[in-house]
């Protein structure tokens, strides 16, 4: 499991790194030039006070990481916005094989998919509360998603062919950077982190679950696909309360 879980946590680094940058209407850079001269994004945009101007105010104030409300966010608030905006995404990625029902259920690759996503919001959920180390992250995954307790000197320990293993799986990032990060591309990435994680095909079923109304419903064509969304992003949550209360647990521990 360490073997699988190692060059995965690494993986997400750059798959975060170009969430975080990702700039699709060029605002980041708006609001970043009208701080830069003490003007706000209507002055710079140089609008009337009308409904426009107000709809540009509104959107300068939207959080985002490195944005000015994202620092007075705290770690929760942070997280809620990494499942709540990025967590809408991965969970349609997620849900696209639920279109098969119940025939897609009997293949792999939803949970292996749904396990990447879970995992790649783990690591973003780490990441905001400061939990940075890879070993640290690689058992904070083990635990949330296989509920599986890994010994802190075998996480810490390096893996053959590591960096080449991650440079495979972030294959599909290559230029994509800034407002370039694409839906597809994030979509590519999160197919080849799952499937990284077939080797543990045996652990994939302990990941945590949405209700069970949507998975009931899940087994039918075409509406399996909607059922499993609403599933995933239920899960979500359990996710976070999970690596919420590990992480708390293990800061105690090591204060």
């Amino acid at each position: 499991m360490v073997a699988v879980l190692r060059p995965f946590v690494a993986a997400t680094a750059p798959v975060l790194d170009a969430l975080r940058e990702a700039d699709p209407l060029g605002l980041r850079a708006k609001v970043a030039a009208a701080a830069a001269r003490g003007e706000s994004l209507a002055e710079l945009e140089q609008v009337e006070p009308t409904v426009r101007r107000r709809l540009i105010n509104g959107l300068a104030s939207v959080q985002f990481p490195g944005s000015a409300g994202w620092q007075r966010m705290d770690p929760d608030q942070r997280t809620g916005w990494w499942i709540n905006r990025v967590g809408r995404i991965t969970a349609l990625v997620t849900a696209v094989p639920g279109l098969g029902g119940a025939l897609a259920d009997r293949f792999p690759v939803q949970n292996a998919v749904g396990a990447a996503s879970q995992g790649l919001l783990l690591c973003a959920i780490a990441g905001e509360h400061g939990l940075t180390v890879k070993a640290d992250r690689v058992r904070l995954l083990a635990w949330v998603l296989f509920g599986r307790d890994v010994d802190p000197a075998l996480a810490a320990g390096d893996q053959p062919e590591e960096q080449q293993r991650v440079d495979e799986l972030t294959e599909d990032l290559a230029g994509s950077s800034g407002s370039k990060m694409s839906i597809k591309s994030l979509a590519k990435t999160l197919w080849r982190l799952g499937r990284s994680l077939l080797a543990v095909s045996d652990e994939l079923e302990k990941r945590p679950r949405g209700r069970l109304i949507y998975r009931m419903i899940g087994v039918f064509p075409l509406v399996g696909a909607l059922a499993d969304y609403l599933a995933e992003r239920s899960a979500l949550k359990k996710v976070a309360k999970r690596a919420r209360r590990w992480m708390d647990e293990h800061a105690s521990t090591d204060a």
